[in-house]
């Protein structure tokens, strides 16, 4: 099953949708969270083809989804520059996801800053050795490449930087890689753990620094860092760089931590 088949069943209407051949996207009882989030962001824009590019999003994983779902999507707000769009995934009766995407055109700067440039700059993905080869959840296992992009392994820092790329990208545009891309890697509270149990993520949000993102060969610099973690919960800085060390996307997330 390719990356792109997983979408295959999202049409331009709403309601209910069945997917199939999800083992492979599958997190423990729940879908991967961004293969999840490129479900609800494929029902808006074949629902509101003609939408400006995208600039940012606001997700909540809310309860378990499964292969049945109901997808539900809504403009909220259309101006001259923004559009700004709901959509839903409900499953069982009850809500799994909701999301809200920002969409804006392009217009004159007035304001011009460049994201920092990437510390600790780890060497180029094809110097990388692997990581996480055979190990981890069923969607890493089947669906992306994992390569070392930090010295360290073990407790210590709460910080995980990877290299990684999808195996099978035909048929994905680069935004909707992202969304399937952003949140792949463990929370960086996973090196803080005083024991093994497991971590859930409760939310993501995200902004895209480029309307037109590109890397080299697939691969993204991904870095998870934990903020400040306690009661629990973790808060996490989430950002992707390219392959020449250009930041792409700049995110946060809430993550539960257990045991």
């Amino acid at each position: 099953m390719s990356t792109a088949n997983l979408l295959d069943p999202i049409t331009a209407d709403a309601g209910e949708t069945r997917f199939s051949g999800l083992d492979h996207w599958m997190q423990g009882r729940t879908l991967y969270g961004g293969a999840s989030a490129l479900i609800a962001y494929t029902a808006v824009t074949r629902a509101f083809p003609d939408l400006p590019p995208l600039r940012g999003a606001q997700i909540a994983f809310v309860a378990p989804t499964g292969p049945e779902m109901e997808l539900r999507r809504e403009i909220v707000r259309q101006g001259r520059n923004v559009a700004q769009v709901r959509s839903e995934i409900w499953c069982a009766g009850a809500c799994a996801l909701t999301a809200f995407w920002l969409f804006g055109t392009d217009r004159e700067p007035n304001a011009l800053h460049d994201a920092a440039p990437v510390d600790e700059w780890p060497g180029a993905p094809e110097d990388a050795e692997p990581a996480m080869h055979g190990k981890g959840p069923a969607f890493i296992q089947n669906n992306f490449e994992i390569l070392r992009a930090q010295e360290h392994q073990g407790p210590g820092a709460p910080v995980v930087r990877r290299w990684a790329r999808l195996t099978e990208r035909t048929g994905l545009d680069p935004v909707s890689e992202l969304i399937l891309m952003g949140d792949v890697l463990p929370p960086g509270a996973m090196r803080a753990m005083q024991r093994q149990g497991p971590l859930s993520s409760i939310n993501w949000s995200f902004n895209l620094l480029d309307s037109a993102p590109a890397t080299r060969d697939g691969w993204w610099l991904a870095e998870t860092a934990s903020q400040h973690a306690d009661a629990g919960y973790s808060s996490e800085r989430l950002r992707l760089w390219n392959a020449d060390g250009k930041q792409i996307l700049d995110g946060m997330q809430c993550v539960a931590v257990f045991g």
